[in-house]
């Protein structure tokens, strides 16, 4: 029988692929209401946040027990089909659009918090459940998930495994994966595996940091046990205006320096603020070519003695203007303009394209200043929102995709940042993944050597190559591709930071 690996195609075990031998065996595994193969059923799920990337699959399957995904797992394997899994479809970097002729595997049905332990501070959910309504389960007992995507109404926490997500808050209580004790998975076997537990640390290698991130490519979560932390009796933000992104970045680099560890610092420039001020009136300063948000939480003598310090910290660095929150629904207000920068995005833009670099701190008045002469390469807007404690950057390219021409350019515009990120010494991806947005850059981050050692450990999860394919890890043959796209004088080119 072919593989995966050497066709490219799924392939049944009686030989040539069948579309409908698969929706055959999946109605004859499931009830009917489980089996979507029509293409008026299957459209919604052709791509996830990322629409740049569509793509139907043979039909989606929407299991509502961890028998029924046992079975899925096995006929996908029997029959070498390629299977996809998908949470709420919120993800930005085409990891969950569904493969031609495979299956997306939907979770959305397990959407139960099993326990809640207040006493140990863990809680037991299934995959389907929203990264806020854990919080919104827990909150009876003064806790709380920290992670906090922008898209945490609809984001499920089976999503939020599968990308290491973070969230304005990830500087100080971590991502997905500093708050994940233990992992209930399938195989593509078929097979249960538990991974972590419920103590600090769990025996025998550390393979829970190694799935969490993996975008779906090694296993399908069926149960996830969290971590909770204690609602802080005080939180408040500073919210400082600054005339140039070079002292805003300083004012990041000089906090920090200053031993002081945010519960969150976010960085919006200028174009940012005057996008989402319009939309949220957060009460943003217009004038400010950088504004930062600093919070800080704990007792509120902690809380007094921090954020007095962060006010003199940014003073120092140049700000222009300091404004600490006076009351719990003037912070929330100052975070939602953050939180909503990209639906504001969409006030302004028939489309926006978010990209998710990371880079060293030090870098972040360079590397904005590089994005803004490179608005004037590719004839596109581009506004900056980012978590600045940690370098992440969350540049949103403006374009419209009814211009052929426009998607092109953005494409080209977030390879571009993406590239910078790594010159620089950072990364191509800090929590949106790589999907099939940032394929090509792995070519440039890693060597071959490289690709191949993350190769072998997806094969030591899933052998047949049937979880999430043709995503993350760049083939030889693609990364030959590209390096001839960027060749120039016998060396790679890419964006020459000197000018910056």
């Amino acid at each position: 029988m072919n593989t995966l690996a050497d066709t490219g195609l799924a392939v049944s075990s009686q030989g040539a692929f069948s579309a409908k031998a698969v929706i055959d065996a999946l109605c004859a595994l499931l009830p009917a209401h489980c089996v979507l193969f029509r293409e008026e059923d299957t459209r919604p799920y052709e791509c996830d946040g990322l629409s740049l990337y569509r793509c139907l699959p043979v039909a989606v399957v929407l299991p509502e027990s961890e028998p029924q995904v046992q079975d899925v797992m096995r006929l996908c394997k029997r029959m070498n089909v390629p299977l996809v899994a998908r949470g709420a479809g919120t993800g930005l970097s085409g990891g969950a659009m569904p493969h031609a002729r495979g299956v997306l595997l939907g979770m959305s049905k397990f959407n139960r918090v099993k326990h809640i332990d207040p006493a140990a501070c863990t809680a037991v959910v299934e995959p389907g459940v929203r990264n806020l309504a854990v919080s919104e389960a827990v909150a009876m007992h003064g806790l709380y998930y920290a992670p906090d995507p922008s898209s945490q109404i609809a984001c499920t926490i089976g999503g939020n495994v599968a990308e290491n997500s973070g969230g304005v808050h990830c500087l100080k209580y971590g991502l997905t994966v500093h708050n994940v004790l233990r992992v209930r998975m399938v195989t593509i076997e078929g097979e249960i595996v538990e991974l972590g537990g419920g103590a600090p640390d769990a025996a025998g290698l550390d393979l829970l940091s190694v799935f969490v991130g993996s975008e779906g490519m090694l296993g399908i979560v069926t149960e996830v046990t969290v971590k909770l932390v204690p609602k802080p009796l005080c939180a408040q933000v500073v919210m400082a205006s600054f005339p140039s992104v070079e002292s805003a970045g300083n004012a990041v680099a000089q906090i920090i320096a200053a031993g002081i560890i945010p519960a969150g610092l976010e960085m919006m420039d200028r174009r940012a603020v005057h996008m989402v001020e319009p939309f949220v009136k957060a009460g943003y300063d217009l004038d400010a070519q950088a504004l930062l948000l600093c919070e800080s939480d704990g007792t509120p003598e902690e809380v007094a003695h921090e954020i007095a310090r962060i006010e003199a910290v940014c003073r120092q660095a140049g700000a222009t203007r300091c404004q600490v929150s006076g009351s719990e629904a003037e912070r929330l207000r100052f975070w939602a303009g953050r939180k909503n920068a990209f639906p504001a995005a969409g006030r302004v833009s028939p489309d926006y394209y978010c990209m998710d670099g990371t880079i060293p701190r030090r870098h972040l008045g360079r590397v904005l200043n590089a994005i803004e002469q490179m608005e004037d390469e590719f004839g596109l807007r581009c506004a900056n929102v980012f978590h600045a404690g940690d370098g992440n950057l969350h540049p949103l390219i403006l374009f419209d995709s009814n211009k052929p021409e426009e998607i092109e350019r953005a494409d080209k515009f977030g390879a571009a940042i993406l590239e910078l990120c790594v010159q620089v010494g950072g990364t191509v991806t800090g929590e949106h993944g790589v999907g099939m947005e940032k394929i090509n850059q792995m070519c440039v981050q890693f060597s071959r050597d490289e690709l191949d050692a993350f190769l072998a450990v997806k094969r030591a999860f899933d052998p047949p190559l049937l979880l999430n394919p043709e995503k993350v890890i760049p083939t030889l043959a693609r990364c030959a591709e590209y390096g001839k796209m960027h060749v120039h004088g016998g060396e790679m080119r890419f964006p020459d930071l000197s000018r910056f």
